[in-house]
């Protein structure tokens, strides 16, 4: 319905404006962006911890694992793609000094920058001052280490959860902008495919939701048949050569079946519950697409009698290419991808959108009363996003400047976190009372509960989860000393398992991280009873006894039963250490 009209500035400039015009480069800012992270993770830098924060050591666990030579889905079960792992991994290997946080969150640039910089040299040919309205949101949402979403906690802190959804949402913006600006069908067909594949390898559900994305881009003429060939015929050709080296795709693919096993049920009510919580983008996206389509209803509807009467790929084009299919496709997307989230930069991705149809609908519309209420909608859907972000950056790092740093022997740069005085002071006593009370939690526990609806988020629960790892470190350490034993490998029944990094051990094969019991924890198959059942030691976190943790006790105390002694380790931590190695 309306084409393409992207004003161009980059037409038979002067010559004396070349050496300017370099220095204003998109690419370039890009690029010293990009360039100028390095120099924060030189050093360790001390972050506000947050709620959930122990999600990023998921990341220090598969990164050690990755280390051993193990290969998710095929050595370990995981609740998500490969991919974030192994650019963790890179990047840890080069910036051991580096805050987890910001290593998990940056690492995506290595894959995003380059797609991004693909992007901004094709639209910035035609259209520079686009390139940077593309550019700006991107880096603001790349750097920027937060969700989108509401607190978790009253207190603001650092977001050390859902980094693999913000992964993903940021590859989804560079797929719309790909879609919605990039004109050489040979770039645009690169940038798909391996966006794709990054969305899929990252997660599977940002692969499902880029589909939508492509397919509308496709019915609307944007994406080219050949295009759309070529980036097909090269993202199966990838996949089956990954199947082919190392059976990974057929591996992946099972895990993603067993996570679709335990979560089966409840799509709509997740999709309700998506639409919920991101209300603000999806209404305003609604009342967008419902101005647009009142504003062209005749020119559309003239489009649809010229499909039907005379069809031909052009005309069915004409149809799909108006904003608001557009509008309900992104939101399709973007409330199918949200469905399985916990923290997010949820629908970021609508901002090259609403840049496309602002610049068309100011050439269709003109600048009048039509095109204010286009352009108020627009800005209801992006505005709110881009502030949320920079107002949680900027409450969690203003107001680290009252913090106190975590104290830690063993933690190396899990030890860089703050809080407030008054929460290492509640940790304190909660763990006094972890300890003094362990029977009643474990009856709370027994009961389906935990002794906290907000515990996970609570910052002094992170805390004393990081004091409790070190003390049981320093227990692990007198344990061998005192027995004259060395464990290889230890296990934590807990949701992620920092000690073999920690104390440059091995990890087990087979056992899932991200150890999620309720969620993201198949049943034990034999491979898993046999790792299990040899593994060296199998630490069990007792402050507090909760019911994941009772959970995943439930689950692997029996495999541990026959071959395993449980020992105190510390107040706060039991052992089943291996009998065999005692017997020695």
């Amino acid at each position: 319905m309306m084409a393409l009209n992207i004003p161009s500035d980059a037409v038979r400039r002067p010559r004396s404006h070349s050496g300017r015009r370099a220095l204003l480069s998109p690419l370039l800012i890009l690029a010293l962006a990009v360039a100028a992270l390095p120099l924060l993770l030189l050093h360790t830098l001390t972050l506000p911890i947050g709620a959930m924060f122990f999600d990023t050591y998921v990341y220090i666990d598969a990164a050690n694992r990755l280390a051993d030579g193990q290969i998710p889905s095929l050595d370990f079960f995981a609740p998500v793609g490969a991919l974030g792992y192994y650019l963790f991994r890179i990047l840890l290997s080069v910036f051991p000094l580096g805050h987890p946080l910001l290593i998990a969150s940056w690492s995506l640039l290595l894959v995003s920058a380059p797609l991004m910089a693909l992007v901004l040299y094709d639209v910035d040919k035609h259209a520079r001052r686009v390139a940077f309205a593309l550019l700006v949101p991107f880096l603001l949402f790349s750097l920027l280490p937060f969700n989108t979403g509401g607190d978790f906690f009253p207190y603001p802190g650092s977001d050390g959860f859902g980094i693999y959804n913000r992964q993903i949402c940021q590859l989804m913006y560079v797929l719309a902008a790909a879609l919605c600006f990039m004109r050489d069908p040979r770039r645009l067909a690169a940038a798909v495919c391996l966006t794709m594949l990054a969305l899929l390898f990252v997660k599977v559900t940002g692969a499902v939701a880029g589909t939508v994305m492509c397919l509308a881009a496709f019915l609307a003429g944007r994406l080219p048949l050949r295009a759309a060939i070529i980036a097909a015929v090269v993202f199966f050709a990838v996949i089956a050569g990954l199947e082919l080296w190392l059976g990974l795709v057929s591996a992946y693919a099972a895990d993603i079946l067993a996570l679709v096993e335990i979560n089966e049920g409840g799509l709509i009510q997740r999709l309700m519950q998506a639409a919920s919580l991101n209300f603000g983008p999806v209404l305003s996206a609604i009342v967008m697409a419902a101005a647009l389509l009142i504003f062209t209803a005749r020119g559309w509807i003239g489009a649809i009698g010229a499909a039907v009467t005379r069809p031909s790929a052009k005309r069915l084009a004409q149809v799909f290419d108006h904003p608001a299919v557009w509008l309900g496709a992104f939101t399709i997307a973007g409330l199918i991808f949200e469905s399985q989230n916990t923290g997010s930069q949820a629908f970021i991705f609508f901002f090259p959108l609403v840049l496309m149809i602002l610049i068309e609908s100011r050439a269709v519309l003109g600048a009048g009363a039509r095109f204010g209420v286009v352009l108020v909608a627009g800005l209801a859907i992006c505005l709110p996003l881009a502030v949320r972000i920079v107002e949680r950056s900027a409450r969690a790092y203003l107001g680290a400047f009252q913090n106190e740093r975590l104290v830690g022997t063993h933690l190396k740069t899990m030890a860089a976190v703050s809080a407030r005085p008054f929460f290492f002071l509640r940790a304190e006593r909660m763990n006094h009372a972890y300890v003094a009370h362990r029977e009643t939690f474990q009856d709370i526990s027994e009961n389906g509960e935990l002794s906290s609806f907000l515990m996970f988020s609570d910052f002094d629960y992170q805390i004393t989860w990081l004091q409790n790892v070190d003390r049981a470190i320093s227990g692990v350490q007198d344990f061998e000393a005192a027995h004259g034993v060395h464990f290889n490998t230890i296990m934590n029944i807990d949701f992620t398992n920092p000690f073999p990094y920690l104390m440059e051990r091995s990890a087990p094969r087979f056992i899932a991280i991200g150890a999620d019991p309720f969620r993201a924890v198949p049943p034990p198959d034999d491979r898993v009873k046999a790792a299990v059942a040899a593994v060296d030691l199998a630490l069990y976190p007792t402050c507090p006894i909760g019911m994941t943790r009772l959970a995943l006790l439930k689950l692997y105390e029996p495999l541990l039963t026959a071959t395993h002694d449980r020992v105190p380790i510390t107040p706060c931590f039991d052992g089943f250490v291996r009998k065999a190695l005692l017997a020695r």
